[in-house]
């Protein structure tokens, strides 16, 4: 199953090239890729235009985002990651309460 979600970082520079910097290849922590891969995600990509940030992720049939928050918040690194990752990150206008990565509704799709 494919999942497309979307965040915003906060529209500084200096923010975004370390935000960009800790998802540089090699640095995101071993524990992290561990929790993703764990969960059922077989792959992930993150875009990056201007501050918007977009997720696309692959799972298999065992993951769900109700397992994965549970995983999370049982996982203290995840929760240092996370802790860290709030101070580049922002909530898109219309996310909900406590609400970061919102998911996108597909509107098209090229059908041969």
């Amino acid at each position: 199953m494919r999942y497309c979600l979307a965040l915003g970082l906060k529209d500084e520079p200096a923010l975004i090239e370390a935000y960009k910097a800790h998802h540089a290849p090699g640095n995101v922590w071993p524990e992290i890729i561990k929790s993703i891969t764990d969960a059922g995600i077989t792959d992930m990509e993150i875009y990056l235009t201007g501050n918007r940030l977009f997720m696309i992720i692959e799972a298999d049939e065992s993951f769900s985002f109700e397992r994965k928050a549970r995983m999370d918040a049982d996982n203290p690194k995840v929760q240092e990651w996370e802790s860290l990752m709030a101070v580049f990150q922002q909530a898109l206008p219309w996310a909900k309460e406590g609400e970061k990565w919102v998911r996108m509704e597909r509107i098209f799709k090229l059908e041969p």
